[in-house]
């Protein structure tokens, strides 16, 4: 939650239709809500309602556009500004105007990854250097189904799953046509690295279900989301200045730190939230 504190600045979530966005967003809003901010929201439809919010519904047949709310908005001085979806350059400019001139601006964005939003903006004829200056972070995400809680058992894996776990794990930091596998080495280092996060005594413990009534013989209950967080940083706004292809921009976060949503997805695996099933499409 770091970077949704700063006081301005641009914060988005990206992903297509029903993958949570608007449930994240609202969740994000929920952290920051107190008596002390005065916070606006400007959404198509109004989903979730919460105490303290000034929320406005979107109706572009009277007018009542995104970017038409953020203007009003404006005139009202708020601390945060959500706009549910930056639909049009004239929205996206006017985020990126309001977030730099003190507040936080929080919106979303359909694009498949962090890095493509970056050139998506781009694309809307953004100016590089204020969406350099106001850009906080993009958070990508999906949602995947949870392992059921009333079936669900735990069992050591084999050497061969978790190996194979380790391989997909590493496979996500590799450039875009460099190479297909990991280096050597770089399985086993993942390896450790794990037995020292999501193991007792150095012995993994993994879970699957096999269905009951509760799950209606599925396996699965509810769902949960799996993310990849691209951080802003004085390499990627040098990216964004030079208008860098969404493969580089992807592959300096990842240096920088990022874990991709197949990563998180494995990391939720070893936690026993979910199974490979349903992490390999994220």
């Amino acid at each position: 939650m770091a970077g949704v504190t700063k006081p301005y600045g641009l914060f988005q979530v990206c992903g297509p239709t029903g993958s949570g966005k608007s449930t994240t967003l609202h969740a994000i809003l929920n952290y920051l809500n107190s008596t002390e901010r005065k916070i606006w929201t400007a959404e198509d439809p109004v989903e979730i309602t919460q105490p303290g919010l000034r929320q406005v519904e979107v109706n572009e047949k009277v007018g009542m556009t995104f970017s038409r709310a953020m203007r009003a908005f404006l005139r009202a001085d708020p601390d945060i500004i959500m706009i549910g979806e930056m639909r049009d350059t004239e929205t996206a400019g006017t985020a990126i105007e309001a977030s730099l001139t003190g507040h936080l601006v929080l919106s979303t964005l359909h694009t498949n990854s962090a890095a493509e939003s970056i050139v998506r903006l781009l694309d809307m004829d953004m100016d590089p250097f204020n969406f350099a200056d106001a850009m906080i972070g993009i958070l990508s995400q999906r949602l995947t189904k949870t392992l059921c809680t009333s079936c669900k058992k735990s069992y050591i894996p084999e050497a061969s799953e978790l190996d194979f776990l380790a391989t997909e794990f590493c496979r996500e930091a590799i450039p875009d046509g460099s190479r297909s596998d990991p280096e050597e080495g770089e399985v086993e280092k993942q390896l450790e690295e794990w037995r020292q996060n999501y193991t007792q005594k150095g012995e993994f413990t993994l879970y699957k279900a096999p269905g009951c009534p509760a799950c209606l013989d599925t396996g699965y209950r509810g769902r949960m989301g799996v993310h990849e967080l691209l951080m802003s940083t004085p390499a990627i706004k040098k990216m964004i200045l030079r208008r860098a292809p969404a493969a580089e921009v992807h592959f300096e976060a990842i240096i920088s730190g990022m874990h991709t949503r197949k990563q998180d997805g494995i990391e939720k695996i070893l936690l026993g939230y979910t199974d490979y099933t349903q992490v390999r499409t994220v």
